[in-house]
């Protein structure tokens, strides 16, 4: 093994070896222009930092562990000494796939990795196909959202590290379940960042809400997007994760020829070739600019090629038809025809049509037929939606379980690619709050100053919990206790439901989306993807509903909150929905 690191300013660069850096070793410039190396040897314990000039030790950029936190020394990582056991994996496309995102620092009460796979088989009880994980780069403190990770190479030493992901990536694989992994690549958190002591990884060209830009273009760029670049092939390859969510790919400004979500997408298409199994990039975007998921072309043309992307105009469509709220980006989605058009017609509400929350045109139509719904992500909750509102309360906090369950008939019957955010299947009581663990007090005070601005900038003035608070992180913890109990049982047997129906009924996948149709009377919905009809009351008083018959469309009933098909008529008692459709399995 070797030492190596990227230091294209430095006169002299030394590794500081073992814990305490006592053993210094000068590095040598290597072929590679601007690298320094220096040979690994008996009897090194792991530890090493690097010290440039004469400077501090700093950890390694590329560090796969940082066992004391990302101010200290990184630790050497085998992680080819890991002997995987999904051999039998073949990999699973977006095409199909239920998603299901998660923080494992809340998603247990013990916050690791190996607690999280015991609750594997839940998941695919329920019928999810892939998993998503939110950021596990190491970051300051032990808990954190993980999008202020300071070292990307490293998995969170608090979660379990490097080998504790490979062994949640296999069992999960073993059960059937894809792995998904956001990765943040816009920028780093503010405590712990050394990158720019070691070379121009960021630039004042461009800038983003986090600061200066991550440096994709300028100067010094080329090992820049190899850091970029590298760190996507580790997950693939290394962790042998089947997707990478790429955060706000908005903020990645890049002005040369080849993007670096062009260059992702071949990465990704490469090692799926190489390896026979699927690789996926899914990103984030506030664009509604269908060119991110567009197929690339010979020559640079068509769009960027990434698999899929997250469409948030369907949930705040359908978070407006459900609770009424429209303070703050869910204005624009009062008008009457929102929730159709995202259900019926385009996964964009704003394609190409003026925003009044930005006062400004915003994105572009969507061509279904070049670009498929299941390319867009939709949802009715996800870790933004839920803790960036003051109090993180989730959707079903302010909704009946029988509107909560409508909710879900609406987005499981949808032919997008639907996602689910951790909890959301049984209605969980607890809230999921943002949290923090900073030793700096200035970072802390901005922290908590520029979220309150925030809230009431949108008009979301409430209590905010304090997040360096141990009680934050503490009550955004699942209570994996509720699942057997009233009402949270009902919920979760529905969203099983929901998700069986999807598997069984091709119709709510594959059914053209702008062959739908959504009519209202009054509080009550009705929805029809080819043979599949969907009925819902979303007020409170009983409702009757006339319900033709169609010739081999109805022989599959399911219901939630009392609804039922009496012959030609459905019974809609007040929050209930009922989903109609065509037998197409024995079970």
């Amino acid at each position: 093994m070797t030492y190596a690191v990227w230091a294209p300013d430095a006169e002299t660069v030394h590794v500081a070896v073992g814990a305490d850096g006592a053993t210094r070793r000068q590095m040598v410039p290597a072929e590679r222009s601007g690298w320094w190396t220096a040979p690994v040897e008996e009897g090194d314990d792991g530890r090493y930092a690097f010290v440039l000039d004469g400077g501090d030790p700093r950890p390694d950029p590329r560090s796969l562990s940082q066992p004391e936190g990302v101010h200290a020394a990184s630790a050497l990582v085998d992680l080819a000494a890991y002997q995987w056991g999904d051999g039998e994996w073949s990999g699973t496309a977006l095409d199909g796939a239920v998603l299901y995102e998660l923080h494992i620092g809340t998603f247990t009460p013990e916050g690791t990795l190996a607690a999280a796979t015991a609750h594997l088989d839940h998941l695919v009880d329920l019928g999810v196909t892939m998993l998503s994980l939110m950021p596990v780069a190491a970051f300051p403190g032990r808990h954190g959202w993980g999008y202020d990770g300071v070292a990307l190479y490293a998995v969170h030493e608090p979660y379990g590290g490097a080998r504790a992901l490979q062994e949640f990536v296999d069992a999960a694989h073993q059960r059937g379940l894809g792995v998904c992994l956001d990765v943040v690549y816009n920028h780093l958190g503010p405590s712990g960042n050394y990158l720019s002591q070691f070379g121009p990884y960021f630039t004042d060209r461009h800038h983003t809400p986090w600061g200066d830009a991550v440096n994709l273009d300028g100067p010094g760029s080329d090992e820049v997007r190899s850091f970029v670049l590298d760190n996507a092939r580790l997950w693939f390859e290394q962790f042998h994760l089947d997707a990478l969510r790429l955060d706000a790919v908005h903020a990645l400004h890049d002005e040369r020829a080849e993007h670096i979500l062009e260059a992702l997408a071949r990465l990704a298409d490469g090692v799926a070739e190489r390896t026979g199994r699927p690789r996926t990039l899914i990103a984030e975007s506030d664009r509604n600019d269908p060119a991110t998921v567009s197929p690339r072309r010979p020559g640079g043309a068509g769009g960027l090629g990434l698999a899929g992307q997250w469409a948030d105009d369907i949930h705040h469509a359908l978070h407006v038809a459900l609770t009424g709220e429209t303070a703050g980006y869910y204005a624009d989605f009062a008008e009457p025809g929102a929730l159709t058009k995202v259900l019926t017609s385009t996964p964009f509400f704003h394609d190409g049509t003026f925003s009044t929350f930005r006062e400004r045109a915003h994105g572009r139509p969507v061509d279904l037929v070049t670009t498929p719904p299941w390319r867009f992500v939709a949802s009715l909750q996800t870790h933004d939606q839920i803790g960036n509102r003051a109090a993180g309360d989730r959707l079903c906090h302010n909704l009946t379980p029988g509107q909560a369950a409508i909710g879900a008939a609406l987005l499981l019957t949808a032919p997008y690619t639907p996602m689910l955010f951790m909890g959301e299947e049984w209605g969980a009581s607890t809230p999921w709050q943002f949290f923090t663990d900073h030793s700096e007090p200035e970072l802390v005070e901005s922290i908590r100053t520029g979220r309150a601005r925030e809230f009431a900038a949108h008009g979301w003035a409430a209590a905010v919990p304090d997040p360096q608070d141990e009680g934050t992180v503490t009550a955004s913890r699942l209570d994996w206790s509720e699942l057997e109990t009233p009402p949270h049982a009902s919920l979760l047997e529905w969203h099983r439901t929901l998700l069986r129906l999807r598997r069984e009924l091709p119709d709510l996948r594959a059914a053209a989306l702008d062959e739908a149709r959504l009519t209202r009377d009054g509080d009550v919905l009705e929805l029809t993807r080819g043979a599949v009809r969907v009925l819902a009351n979303l007020g409170e008083q009983a409702r009757t509903v006339t319900v033709p018959a169609e010739p081999g469309a109805r022989h599959t009933t399911e219901a939630y909150g009392g609804a039922r098909l009496d012959g030609d008529s459905a019974t809609l008692p007040g929050h209930s929905v009922i989903v109609l459709g065509p037998r197409t399995v024995e079970r």
